[in-house]
């Protein structure tokens, strides 16, 4: 019989994907996210919060779950309100969320600047750091993140791999029928230094070939200097880039099979849009990092993904390369498909969690771990004062 599952929140549409997937039967509960997660956020068989008042959610929750055996959040949102609710979770977590988490004070993201992204209190820092050491289970799925989830746990679980959507992304999704009257990237990822955009500015500048570069409007806004930052760049964008508003993620795939390559990131990170852009069998120009390895086929590799370095002018070359190389990037694309599905085939990703699933279920024997109601009432109470007791809330209470 397969296992009823809570998620609680979501990111990238990561639990959305491998839902589809699984055998346990997941209920997932998302925020009400602000910006472009309106747009990109799969709505489609998908509960979401009322609002964004923890009293209110966490009542929502208190009334369904006693029927989950599981539960797993995403987010440190998520995990904050499954503490709350005193859920026996597991905590998934798939980039600033355990790069840069936000019980750390003055936190930013190694891979962006270095003011911080979090305003929170040091009590509301304490909570944080309860709900990410409560977790039943703290899982990653590459290595990069695991690094950083080894700081803090001990007990960190290792998934193998990303788990890919291959239902919206395939090279045989309609296209979306656009005139191209030169050949075209688009560049899906959002604006960012943590995206290397700074970097791929640079080398669009420096390529030789003639171009277009279709970026999709949306940036890293995190703090006050990463707006600027990306403010200028959407005020100064190189010759070759013409921007377009945020797509539904259904509408996604189809633009990709709809173009003639893929403009990733390159800090390094890997992301949905290469893999994504990589299913669709197009060329996705992502710098991967040439001494991290893979295990595929019992053989350890380097990734296939180009450049080997993200400096400009490699970016530049790999570009120049992939637009004027037909057996070049033909032959890229083919690679770095292969890649992707030895590493992220959903099927084979779906078991594992499965597995975590029915291990988690056996250990903990439900999704409520049973604290009493009153240490409970006395846990989200302080939780509440904490939240308020924030300087400009409390000066918006002296202003009104």
């Amino acid at each position: 019989m397969a296992l009823k599952v809570l998620a609680i929140g979501d990111l990238s549409n990561n639990i959305v994907m491998f839902k589809k997937f699984v055998q346990s039967d997941i209920h997932l509960i998302n925020f009400p996210w602000d910006g472009p997660s309106k747009i990109m956020d799969v709505k489609k068989d998908v509960e979401f919060f009322k609002g964004s008042k923890v009293k209110e959610n966490l009542q929502r929750i208190n009334e369904i779950k006693h029927d989950f055996d599981i539960c797993i959040a995403m987010s440190s949102t998520g995990l904050l309100m499954s503490y709350l609710a005193d859920l026996n979770y597991i905590a998934y977590y798939c980039g600033h969320d355990i790069r840069s988490p936000p019980f750390v004070k003055n936190m930013h993201d190694p891979l962006s600047t270095d003011k911080p992204i979090y305003d929170f209190n040091s009590w509301e820092r304490s909570y944080y750091k309860k709900a990410y050491d409560n977790a039943i289970a703290a899982v990653v799925t590459d290595d990069e993140l695991l690094e950083h989830l080894k700081k803090y746990r001990k007990d960190h679980v290792r998934i193998s791999g990303y788990i890919v959507d291959t239902t919206l992304f395939n090279p045989n999704v309609e296209p979306i029928h656009k005139t191209k009257e030169k050949f075209t990237f688009l560049s899906p990822a959002r604006m960012g230094l943590q995206k290397g955009t700074d970097k791929i500015w640079e080398a669009l500048n420096l390529c030789q070939s003639d171009f277009e570069v279709i970026q999709i409007k949306w940036y890293d806004n995190r703090n006050p200097n990463e707006e600027k930052i990306a403010k200028k760049w959407i005020e100064n964008p190189p010759k070759q880039v013409k921007f377009v508003p945020i797509m539904p993620r259904d509408e996604l795939g189809r633009n990709m099979v709809s173009v003639d390559a893929i403009l990733g990131q390159v800090s390094g990170i890997q992301a949905d849009v290469e893999r994504s852009g990589a299913l669709c069998k197009k060329p996705v120009v992502h710098y991967a990092d040439p001494n991290r390895m893979y295990m595929v086929n019992g053989e350890t590799i380097t990734s296939p993904f180009l450049p080997h370095t993200n400096d400009p002018k490699a970016i530049a070359e790999i570009i120049d390369k992939v637009v004027t190389d037909k057996i070049f990037r033909e032959k890229l694309a083919k690679d770095e498909y292969e890649f992707v599905m030895n590493l992220s085939e959903p099927n084979m990703i779906a078991k594992q969690w499965d597995k975590l699933f029915d291990e988690m279920y056996d250990r903990y024997q439900g999704a409520v771990k049973g604290t009493s109601s009153f240490r409970l009432k006395l846990r989200v109470i302080g939780y509440l004062i904490a939240n308020r007791l924030h300087f400009k809330k409390i000066r918006r209470l002296i202003d009104n």
